[in-house]
């Protein structure tokens, strides 16, 4: 149970964060429990967690702000162990060296900036960008459905390691909920596997321009992408326009001379 300081401040403190979000960042407490906190972290641009929303918990310990809560992230983001306690200078694995000063908001803008580097810690994973890209594109579909857990037989409502159905996501985020699900019969998702039903791994259009990049350089590539996509389409002519057009001016003086007598010396 939270303590009479613990349950003033985190009142506050949600009141703060529902007021003034942190970008890519939402987050509150469970009805039933004021120290078991959600949060869905949405992945920023330029980051191989693009469009992926991840969900996790922070639990606070009874005497919070003077002690530093317990972080998981449930959803398989590639970056870390999912439903595993995370060993951060913000979490519960060092509490000596946690500032009470620090909030709600703090602790996850801290958990969003050290999961776009590349540092290792407990709880942490390794891989590529590639497959960090492969999950986020299944976030959504993991999250409402325990990964696939709601068509066998699901765990216990919240044993979301195990599996759980997706039933403790539903419980703490219903409307995203129902936009998952939305979201998964209209890109046609089947939701036992994650898969596209009609195997499509999704829109294409054109010549494949094969942009690739870290996160630096995405912009640029972007840019020179575009750029190639434009003059494949179009011709010679086109791409050396200034040339055709000072040779057509240089012919009509011509005629016009030869026109009015004056010929060409």
């Amino acid at each position: 149970m939270a303590s009479k300081a613990a349950h003033k401040r985190l009142t506050r403190e949600y009141k703060t964060i529902s007021e003034n979000p942190p970008p890519y960042i939402t987050a509150h407490p469970s009805e039933s429990n004021i120290l078991e906190w959600h949060y869905i972290i949405t992945g920023p641009e330029d980051t191989p967690y693009h469009g992926g929303q991840y969900w996790g918990t922070l639990i606070f310990p009874p005497n919070y702000p003077f002690a530093p809560p317990a972080i998981r992230m449930h959803t398989p983001s590639g970056r870390f162990q999912p439903s595993t306690r995370l060993c951060l200078s913000i979490s519960d694995f060092h509490p000596k060296s946690f500032n009470p000063a620090w909030e709600v908001s703090t602790i996850l803008i801290g958990l969003l900036s050290f999961m776009t580097s590349d540092e290792m810690t407990t709880g942490s994973v390794s891989t590529t960008q590639t497959e960090k890209k492969y999950l986020a594109s299944r976030t959504r579909w993991w999250n409402s459905t325990g990964g696939g857990s709601h068509a066998k037989n699901p765990a216990l409502k919240g044993n979301v390691k195990a599996g759980d159905g997706g039933a403790k996501f539903r419980a703490e985020w219903p409307e995203v909920d129902l936009d998952n699900w939305e979201w998964m019969r209209k890109n046609k998702v089947d939701s036992t596997t994650g898969n596209r039903l009609d195997g499509e791994s999704g829109s294409s259009c054109g010549p494949q321009l094969g942009i690739a990049g870290t996160s630096g350089h995405q912009a640029q590539a972007v840019v020179d992408a575009v750029v190639q996509q434009r003059d494949a389409g179009r011709g010679w002519i086109y791409r050396n326009k200034l040339l055709v057009a000072g040779a057509a001016i240089f012919i009509y003086v011509l005629i016009a001379r030869l026109v009015n007598g004056e010929g060409i010396a």
